[in-house]
């Protein structure tokens, strides 16, 4: 059995979190809240566990503008030796960083939600 890595939730996954549950049962669908917890404890928190960089490489999306190459760049420089991935599931994309021997989860959307707010993650950190 492959060792296990620890995996920590930031508080922007955590507000994410929380936006979904609001989104959700606003919209009566609770129930599809406890699906997402119960996807993110019984299979994506384990995976991530043994396989950190089982995610698609966020640094290898195709850079269409030179904006885009300065934003890359510049979480390049953030990240070190570290690693931003998407975790893909049917109706969520899962932002994390693995770093080091750490996978932290910095966002969480639901396919309906806008892009990622880079600008709050890293002004946050990343613990």
């Amino acid at each position: 059995m492959s060792a296990r890595i620890p995996v920590h939730l930031t508080a922007n996954f955590e507000r994410n979190l929380q936006d979904i549950e609001r989104f959700l049962t606003d919209a009566d669908a609770a129930y599809a809240f406890d699906q997402l917890l119960d996807d993110l404890l019984g299979t994506v928190l384990p995976n991530l566990e043994r396989f950190p960089n089982m995610g698609r490489s966020f640094m290898a999306r195709r850079i269409g503008s030179v904006e885009v190459s300065q934003a890359i760049e510049g979480l390049r420089s953030k990240l070190g030796d570290g690693e931003l991935r998407e975790y893909l599931l049917p109706d969520y994309l899962l932002l994390y960083a693995h770093l080091g021997e750490v996978v932290y989860l910095l966002s969480i959307r639901h396919h309906r939600q806008l892009s990622f707010d880079f600008a709050q993650l890293w002004n946050t950190g990343h613990h």
